[in-house]
């Protein structure tokens, strides 16, 4: 696995985990960590994570393309 779709993968789990913290605990990790004023006024720092959780997800759906590429390459084999 090449470094760029671990730190992807890696970024997804932590909003993801964020996420489940927020829908069942209303606590918001990345904003816990990183500071903010209030749910609507994070902190810059904040909003990059927030960012490149967002990024990271788009990135991910190149996933799909990547693993039927694969499975056709050992379906011809």
């Amino acid at each position: 696995m090449d470094a760029l779709r671990a730190t992807a993968l890696t970024l997804i789990i932590i909003g993801a985990i964020n996420w489940g913290l927020i829908g069942i605990f209303n606590f918001d990790l990345v904003q816990a960590i990183f500071g903010g004023e209030t749910p609507y006024a994070p902190s810059l720092a904040s909003r990059v994570v927030y960012a490149l959780v967002a990024l990271s997800g788009l990135y991910a759906l190149t996933f799909y393309r990547t693993g039927t590429e694969e499975a056709a390459k050992e379906r011809q084999e």
